[in-house]
């Protein structure tokens, strides 16, 4: 016999819009690629063409991520219960392969360029170069606040600094040519830089796979989680206990909870919501009361 419990459900305030920041980065990103593409065909430089190329990638990962987060944002219907709050997900991981395979044509054009310097146009390379620095730096200071709290902002914030990472090898680089005329100095400045961004980048692209596949965030220790639980009064043992990602900014859980006594009364579960929150972001609890032992079919995961 099991009784179930609708109560025990505890919502977060709904995160932060960055309509705003969305709209600002992507207006100066478009701005930002016909320059840099007008002076690179004027002057005949590749590598200006080829960053033009790589920023125009970096508004289709805004634009991306921006529709995610309005299309997170929709209401729950019949066929969508939990609404469309996963896309947020699929466009952080889609920003990161993005990245990865702006950063792998990056590495390959640079290995292309070391067999074969050519002399490049140092003045109007760091003019353009350093004006790609400001725009990509202000358009990731926008969703700065948002980096820590939210998957799918994180990718847009790292897309950003990694476009400004790059603006900074360009300028350096540029000034070095001037100075030395070492023309090998635009290639190897490149390889560097997307060593760098691969590096910072895996991290987001793992975390967000994985919250595709249902797995745990990383906020949450499921050994605790389920310590926490069956520490509760009145719980004999905890089943069919999941933990998974909504959105990129909203955790479930669902869990049965073996209660010989019953019904501990509603406050009991808002204090439990309350404390899965505070200390495990989680912002969507579902419980169970489960009377006696019951097989539900679903095998349990090892805490060990």
């Amino acid at each position: 016999m099991s009784h179930s419990n609708a109560d025990g459900h505890g919502h977060s305030h709904a995160p932060a819009t960055f309509n705003r920041a969305f709209a600002i980065g992507i207006g100066l990103n478009i701005g930002f690629v016909a320059v840099e593409a007008f002076y690179g065909w004027r002057v005949g430089s590749l590598a200006l063409l080829a960053d033009a190329g790589h920023n125009l990638s970096d508004v289709a990962g805004l634009v991306l991520a921006w529709v995610a987060a309005l299309a997170a944002g929709l209401a729950p219907d019949r066929r969508h219960t939990y609404g469309w709050k996963r896309a947020s997900i699929f466009a952080a991981l889609a920003n990161a392969i993005l990245l990865l395979v702006a950063m792998g044509s990056l590495v390959w054009e640079a290995i292309a360029r070391l067999g074969t310097p050519t002399p490049t146009e140092g003045y109007t390379i760091i003019a353009v170069a350093a004006a790609g620095v400001v725009v990509n730096g202000v358009t990731a200071a926008l969703f700065m606040s948002g980096r820590s709290t939210d998957l799918n902002i994180r990718g847009a914030f790292l897309h950003m600094v990694a476009d400004a990472l790059v603006s900074v090898g360009v300028v350096a680089a540029g000034a070095l040519y001037l100075w030395t005329g070492w023309t090998w100095l635009d290639p190897v400045t490149s390889l560097a830089i997307a060593l760098v961004v691969v590096v910072g980048t895996w991290g987001l692209f793992k975390q967000s796979l994985h919250l595709m596949f249902d797995g745990v965030p990383a906020s949450v220790d499921l050994r605790l989680v389920h310590a926490y639980l069956r520490s509760r009064p009145g719980v004999e043992d905890v089943h069919d206990l999941h933990v998974w990602a909504m959105s990129t900014s909203d955790i479930a859980l669902s869990v049965h909870l073996l209660m010989p006594g019953g019904h501990p009364g509603d406050a009991c579960f808002r204090d439990i919501a309350a404390e899965l929150h505070d200390r495990y972001e989680i912002t969507h609890p579902t419980f169970q009361i489960d009377l006696g032992q019951l097989d539900h079919g679903c095998p349990a995961p090892k805490m060990a």
